[in-house]
Parts: C-alpha cells; structure tokens; sequence
C-alpha cells in the first residue's frame, strides 16, 4: 500500500493538527479575510460574471450557502464556484508574491461554503483553517524553482483549499488532498490571451475542493503520493523541492507574507502603479517611460495596447494601466468598459510606454525593476522600485486601506450584508 513520503507526512500532520494562530498572524488573517470578501462583493454583474451565476445556478438546487455580496443561496460546491469567481474577476485579490499565488481566493470561495453549509462554526475555528490553506497554497508555491505553464493559483488554490474545507468537515484530510489534486487543473493560456477564463479557473478550483472534501468524507478512496509521488505536483505540474516549505511548518504562518492589491490590475503591475502614484505626475508633459524588469513582468503584463481589447486583457496591460493612472491618479475597476479602453486621448499616453527585459535569470523573480521617465523637454529621471505596494516590506497605509474598502463597498450591491465591509469574521462564520 502507497504511504506518502516524509515531507508530505509533515505537510498533513500539519494540516490536522490544533492550532492557535499568534496574535499578529491572527490579525493578518482578519484583514485579509476583510479584503477578500469586499472585493468579492464588488465583482456582482462584473464582466463573465452573469454567465458564471447562471451556469451554477444549473449544477442542482438547494440553499446550503452565500453568494458574496447577494442574498442568493446555493449548494455549497456551486456558491463556492460563484464566489471565487467574483473574488479573482477584477484582479484585485490578495496574492503571495513569492509563490505568484492569489493564495485567499480559492481557500476563501471554498472555506466560505462549506461553513455556511455547516451553518456556521467558531471564529477561532474558521481563522486556523483559513490560514492553514493559505499556508498550503502559498508553500507550495514557493518551494518549485520552474517558470508557470499551469495556472498556479488554481492548481495550489484548490490543494490549500481542500484541506481546509476537509478541516471545517471533518474529511480525512490526506483524502481531500489526494482528490483535489486529482482535480487540479488551469493553465496560463488564458493569461497569455487575457481571458475571462482565467477567474474561472480560480471557480473550478473553489468548486472542486469542496468536491473533493465531500468524497474523502464519504469514503471515496484517493491517490497518496500527489506532491512527491511518479506523476505528482512535483513531477507533473512544476518543478521544486517540498522541503524548502515544509522544514519551517508551523514556525513561519505564510498567511502573514500576503500582500494586498490597492489596485485592480495584474500584481506585476503594482509596483510601477504604486510608483506613479507617488510621483504625481502630470501626463502631458511625459514623453517617454521605461520600465527595465524581470522575465515574468514582461510575461505577465506587457500587453500591446489595442482599442478592441477586452476588460480581462486590459487589467494586464501596462501600457492602458499607466494611462489610467496618470490620468486619474487611481485604478478604477469601471474604466474597463469598451469605451473608455477605446479613448483617444489614453491610448495617446498608452502609446509612452515600454517595458524591456533587465536580463534576470529567475524565472520567478519580481525583482528588480528600474522605471526611467523622460519628460518632454529631454529631462531623464530613473526611480528604482524595490517593493511593490500592498507588500509586507511595503504595507498599504490605512488611508489607502480604507479607499480601497469604500470603493469596493461603492461597487457592491446596495443590499449587500454590511457585514462584510464592517465586521468580515462575523459575516464569515455566521452563516445566517
């Protein structure tokens, strides 16, 4: 009979056993949770999102759980395919640099679901499962040294989240795991061609780790070796070291090292946002700016700009991004519509823009970036850019914490539970 080698022991004994989160984890948790659950309310009738409701609404009825920011219920596997959804659509959920994991998306859709579904359940409870999936979904990540062809966020997400899920259920957890990474799946060609199915990937994996929990409880038997074993994680989908994450379980809480994202747009796009909004700069008197960066920048948003482009492709162009923020000095998530992205006089200062490849051999790395501004008068200013904004080396100031909040609250639904915005925790383990 197939055991799981050491490290993925390590990893699910972790999993299982009782927790009490550090005061600072505990509050990472909380704030986090928070910002998860505002951007999800924000995201009703966002762009895909109306064909994913309707789609769900078809997988069979019953009441068992919340949609984020509507009062509609459904069966839990279907609202938490819904709700990651509406988490991941304007990309503005949080993400572990690192790992390049959106690591509360999935675990929170899922989590989410199946604590309604349970009817609720202890605050203490619900934040030690959150922050071990959170943990899951983020070490995995970070322990594989290859550039991404899957979409880690999913393919992780639906790992961490299953585990917690099995947690709220009372699922053997070596079973969720092995069920859900049966289930993993998620590629980034809908990154490369900026498609709304990339935040359906995010639902499939909400989905599919409730799934997952629901067959390892009924008794539903499920491969061991999935991280380290002939054709698992480690062999299949990336390539890495499990060890590199497990050696620190328990002593470093990875929940702690998410960032949040002030802006609704690619993460790879944060730090020269971020640095722009500082600069206050007036755009007519820009002629030329420059971004030297890693590999997986470029990768991930330098975008041609085009006026015919859709909302989830110009939420990953750089170019359209810069032009957004230098004329409104922020990221709006309603000025992804086709007539704003056609407007003359952005796609003149889209036009300014240019990101070049610094030579950085890490297929992973963020870092460093080097932004240079011309002005049009011949002036040249170069602006290193160490951290991105919303990261723990570089946290969001509460002013900019709160703006993000209000606009989410100023996008939801007039009806959405106030719960959300106002006490996040409340709202998530009282399923009423």
């Amino acid at each position: 009979m197939n055991r799981p080698s050491k490290h993925t022991a390590d990893l699910l004994a972790f999993s299982a056993e009782e927790h009490r989160l550090p005061g600072d984890v505990r509050g990472d948790a909380i704030r986090l949770l928070g910002d998860t659950l505002a951007i999800g309310a924000a995201a009703v009738d966002a762009p895909g999102e109306p064909a994913i409701l309707a789609t769900a609404r078809q997988f069979g009825s019953g009441e068992e759980a919340r949609l984020i920011g509507t009062g509609e219920r459904l069966p839990a596997p279907s609202a938490a395919f819904v709700n990651g959804y509406r988490i991941h659509c304007l990309e503005w959920d949080a993400v572990h640099e690192p790992a390049v994991v959106h690591a509360m998306s999935v675990v929170t859709a899922a989590l989410g679901a199946a604590i309604d579904r349970r009817g609720g359940c202890d605050p203490e409870e619900a934040l030690v499962a959150l922050a071990i999936g959170v943990d899951i979904a983020s070490g995995l990540g970070m322990s594989v040294d290859s550039a991404m062809r899957f979409f880690r966020p999913a393919v992780c997400g639906v790992m961490g989240a299953a585990v917690a899920v099995a947690r709220i259920d009372g699922a053997p957890i070596d079973g969720a795991l092995g069920l859900a990474y049966s289930s993993a799946a998620g590629t980034m060609q809908a990154h490369v061609e900026g498609s709304e199915t990339l935040p359906f990937q995010i639902a499939n994996a909400a989905r599919a780790a409730v799934t997952a929990s629901d067959l390892a409880k009924a008794g539903f038997s499920a491969p061991k070796e999935v991280l380290e074993g002939q054709f698992g994680y480690y062999a299949l989908f990336e390539e890495g070291d499990l060890a590199r994450y497990t050696i620190d379980l328990g002593k470093v809480w990875r929940i702690a090292e998410v960032s949040t994202k002030p802006f609704p747009s690619g993460r790879a796009s944060h730090a020269v946002l971020g640095k722009l909004a500082e600069l206050e700069l007036a755009p007519e008197q820009i002629g030329k700016i420059e971004l030297a960066c890693p590999p997986l920048i470029r990768r991930l948003v330098d975008r041609p700009y085009s006026p015919e482009m859709t909302p989830a492709w110009a939420r990953l162009c750089m170019p359209y991004l810069t032009a957004l923020m230098l004329t409104d000095g922020r990221i709006d998530p309603r000025r992804f519509t086709q007539s704003d992205i056609a407007d003359a006089e952005l796609a003149k200062i889209a036009a300014k823009v240019r990101l070049t490849d610094d030579g950085n051999p890490d297929g992973n790395a963020l870092f460093p970036q080097s932004l240079t501004i011309t002005t049009l008068d011949g002036t040249l200013a170069k602006h290193p850019v160490e951290h991105t904004l919303g990261s723990p080396e570089n946290p969001l100031p509460s002013a900019q914490t709160q703006a993000k909040l209000d606009l989410a609250r100023e996008l939801a639904p007039d009806d959405a539970d106030h719960r959300i915005f106002d006490n996040p925790l409340a709202y998530f383990t009282d399923s009423r």
